[in-house]
Order: C-alpha cells, then sequence, then structure tokens
C-alpha cells in the first residue's frame, strides 16, 4: 500500500496520506512520498490546483511515535539530515506554484498542524483538533514553526506551542490557521467548491500572486517594495493569461484556461 495515493480529475489533484492505521503519522517513508508525489504534480501540466487530504479517521497525527523513537537513539548528524527531508518536504509544499487546499478532518496534530499552515487555503469539518504539542514530548515544533507562526501570529505561537494545548476547529479558524469550518458530511463538497473557484483563475496569475504574497508579507512599505509591486503587475499585463482573460471578458465568454 503506497503512503501517499494520487488521484484527480479536470486539473484537480488530490495527495491522500495513506497510513489510516497509524493516522496517516510522518516515518521517513511517509515523507519522501509525499515530498515525491509534490515534485510530480508540480511538473504536471493538466494539475491546475492540488488538495491534501488523510484515509481514514485522522488528517495526520504528526510524527509516528515508532520513527522518533528510532531516531533519539540516532546520533546529530542522522537527525539533522532526518529533520532536514521534513523541511524539504514543507518547503515545497508552501512554495508550490499551484494553488494548495488542505482538506482536514480529525486528527491535525503537531505536524499535521504544519502541513495545514503550510497550504494556501484550509477547510476543516467541525470534529478537526489541531494542535503544537511536540512540548509535551520534549521535543519543538521548530520545521514547522515559520508556517505556523506565519498563520496564527507570534503571539499565539508563544501560547500554543508552549502548552501544547489542543484546540478545535473553531478555535483554529479564529486564528486563522484554517479559513473555513464545516460539517463533516459538507467537508468535500466545500472542498471541491473551493477548488472549482481555483480552476477559474490563469494558471500563470496563480503561481504570481504566490510569489507576490511571500515577497510581500512582513516588509516595509518601501522604494523597493513597491517596484517588486510594479514589475509584478508590469509582468502580469503582458502575460498570454492576461490577454486571454482581458479578450474573453470583452467577448463575453470563458477564457480558455478557465476549467
Amino acid at each position: 500500500m503506497a503512503d501517499v495515493e494520487i488521484t484527480g480529475e479536470r486539473g484537480i489533484a488530490t495527495l491522500w496520506l495513506n497510513r489510516p492505521q497509524r493516522h496517516n503519522a510522518f516515518d521517513e517513508d511517509l515523507i519522501q512520498a509525499l515530498t515525491g508525489a509534490l515534485r510530480q504534480v508540480e511538473q504536471d501540466p493538466a494539475v491546475r490546483v492540488v488538495v491534501l487530504a488523510g484515509r481514514g479517521r485522522s488528517f495526520c497525527a504528526g510524527g509516528d511515535l515508532a520513527w522518533m523513537r528510532r531516531m533519539a537513539d540516532h546520533d546529530f548528524d542522522d537527525n539533522l539530515r532526518d529533520a532536514g527531508a521534513l523541511a524539504e518536504m514543507l518547503r515545497i509544499l508552501a512554495t508550490l506554484a499551484k494553488p494548495t487546499v488542505a482538506r482536514v478532518q480529525g486528527a491535525a496534530l503537531a505536524g499535521g498542524t504544519g502541513l495545514v499552515a503550510a497550504c494556501d487555503i484550509a477547510i476543516a469539518e467541525t470534529s478537526a483538533v489541531f494542535g503544537t504539542t511536540e512540548v509535551r514530548l520534549g521535543l519543538v515544533p521548530a520545521t514547522i514553526g515559520p508556517y505556523v507562526i506565519g498563520a496564527i501570529g507570534a503571539r499565539a505561537a508563544q501560547r500554543y506551542f508552549l502548552t501544547g494545548e489542543r484546540f478545535d476547529a473553531e478555535a483554529a479558524r479564529a486564528l486563522g490557521l484554517v479559513h473555513e469550518v464545516v460539517p463533516a458530511e459538507a467537508l468535500d463538497a466545500r472542498v471541491d467548491q473551493i477548488a472549482s473557484a481555483l480552476l477559474a483563475g490563469a494558471p500563470t496569475a496563480a503561481a504570481a500572486i504566490k510569489r507576490l504574497i511571500a515577497d510581500v508579507a512582513g516588509q516595509p512599505i518601501d522604494a523597493r517594495l513597491i517596484a517588486l509591486t510594479c514589475q509584478a503587475i508590469a509582468q502580469a499585463r503582458a502575460s498570454p493569461d492576461a490577454r486571454e482573460g482581458i479578450a474573453a471578458f470583452f467577448d463575453k465568454r470563458a477564457p480558455s484556461w478557465s476549467l
């Protein structure tokens, strides 16, 4: 059984974490499999939107305790390499040129919370549970830290990183970790609606928007930033997708890239 399964239709690829018996907890094999799947969909021009989901009752319960116990017996260099593999997977997910949507049910703890934060959009069902629980195992939410802090802010991170408290889906929405909370029976339909909305946008514009947000967030509004934004819109205006989108608007038709 593959640790990650890819299913898809009409431009949407769903990457299913597929260790339901372990609540989709990370180990080195799952990290490698998800890294490979992300690279695969990144290179596939037919894929326009990526949905990250988990088989079974949980989205992702964080690190597999058996894996972490093995790594505790390894030396610093081995642990550094292992952490590097996890950090690289999260980086690829966060910087994917295509929009990403987290479909969250059940437990999304520790690294699972990190996966949610690394996605562009997160939709959770009402019984989903989140938390950066590493401190309770004597660990640190280090590789997921940049993404979770980016989502909920440093002040909230001080509380939840230090206490290891779990919090529910509505709290996650209030914190900014997830965008919407829906009943379990509506989860798939809402994720599909969001994916359909993303498919209505130009793929080159989506990639440029993701780069723009990464470049602009937290930066002072100075001459350098203003020049960057001017360059971004100038490049977009001259792009084939923009010419097609504007022509389609005046022709009262859907643009060629709209699915």
